[in-house]
Parts: structure tokens; sequence; C-alpha cells
């Protein structure tokens, strides 16, 4: 024991039993309150990273969910409303078997206002392509055959059209709404994406440009 620690012992000696036991508490709670530091700081920076991880693996989900505006269209396969005035009635179809082709395919349902309004139009410019090697698809959401083929008959559409069975293609091209338009170039690929109702002009050169690539 050197000079300094005897006089630090003495001193100990002459205190209190109950004074001396916290005074040893004390010079012993310093290196614990170093290591509890340590493990707070440790937890702080862990949640600090999961949280970090939890931010970009939402984005990236996000990003995976997102409406496909570019890039190859999803396939499908559906089969036509079995219905005399509207073309391929009653036929099965996938996306490859319209490989070169322009597809335009529209999601509505009869009870859509913004449906109804772009109804005559897409007609309009169906009829003015559709020997040019254009497809129009339409496809019902979620409305019953007689409602479905009822909208057919008011609106005189006569391209083809057909029910989303199971919600396959709504989930597949990831709609947030209707109606929404796609149009798809020869390659299968989506060139243009439209939320709510197309304007005429626009629609057309995309076709244009759909029928070019």
């Amino acid at each position: 024991m050197t000079d300094n620690q005897i006089p630090q012992a003495q001193e100990q000696a002459d205190l209190p039993d109950w004074l001396a036991q916290i005074a040893g508490e004390g010079e012993e709670a310093k290196p614990q309150q170093v290591k509890q530091r340590f493990s707070i700081f440790t937890v702080v920076a862990g949640l600090v990273t999961v949280g970090l991880l939890i931010v970009i693996g939402y984005a990236l989900w996000q990003r995976s969910q997102a409406t496909p505006t570019e890039g190859p269209a999803p396939d499908f396969a559906v089969t036509m409303y079995q219905f005399d005035q509207m073309a391929m009635s009653g036929e099965s179809v996938s996306l490859v078997d319209l490989r070169g082709k322009a597809v335009v395919v529209n999601f509505w349902a009869s009870y859509c206002v913004p449906c109804q309004k772009e109804a005559p139009m897409l007609e309009r410019v169906w009829n003015d392509y559709r020997d040019q090697g254009v497809i129009f698809l339409g496809i019902n959401t979620e409305d019953p055959l007689k409602e479905a083929l009822d909208y057919l008959v008011e609106y005189g559409v006569t391209y083809p059209n057909a029910p989303d069975q199971g919600g396959r293609m709504e989930e597949a091209y990831r709609i947030t709404g209707i109606p929404e338009t796609f149009v798809i170039n020869t390659r299968g690929e989506i060139v243009r994406h439209f939320l709510s109702e197309p304007n005429e002009r626009e629609l057309r050169n995309a076709i244009e440009g759909a029928l070019e690539s």
C-alpha cells in the first residue's frame, strides 16, 4: 500500500459503517456507469440502423408496387365476352398472341362516369385504327355480366372487351382507379399510361408512336 493509499484507507476506517459502505459503492459504480453508457449507445445505434433499413425497404416496396408506365407490359390472358356486336366475341387471347400489334388496354366499370364520357371517343379511335394493326381491349373490373353487357350496348362499343377474372389484370397493372388506359407497342412495351380520361389527340399520338416502335 502506498503512502497516498494509507490516509485514504484510514479515512474510510474512521467513517461510520453506513457512510463507508456508500463511499465504497460510489467507487464501484464508476465502471458500471461507463458500461451502461456503452449499452445505451449500442441500443440507439441499433434502432437507427433498423429504422434506416425499414425506410429503404418501404421505398423499394413502393417502387415495386407503382403502376408500370414504361418497359415490358405485364402479360395477361383473357376471354372476351360472348357478345355479337363485339369484335373477337368469345375468343381467348394473351398479350403474347398480340405481339406485332399496338394494343390499347382500357380498364373500366359501368358505374364510372369518366368511363361513360370516354366510351364514344374510344370507339371512334378504335374504328379509325382497327385496320392498321391496332387492338383495343376493354377490361371490366367488377361488373356482373348483365351490367357490363348493358354498358357495351348503351355506348355502342364494338372493340374487344373482357372481364377481369379474379382481378388478375388489375393486380398485374397495379391500377389506382378507373378509367386507366395503357398503350403498348408492337414489341409488348408500355409507351403511354393515361390516368383517367385520355385526351383524344394524345391517345392518337401514342398509338402512332406504338405502331412505329
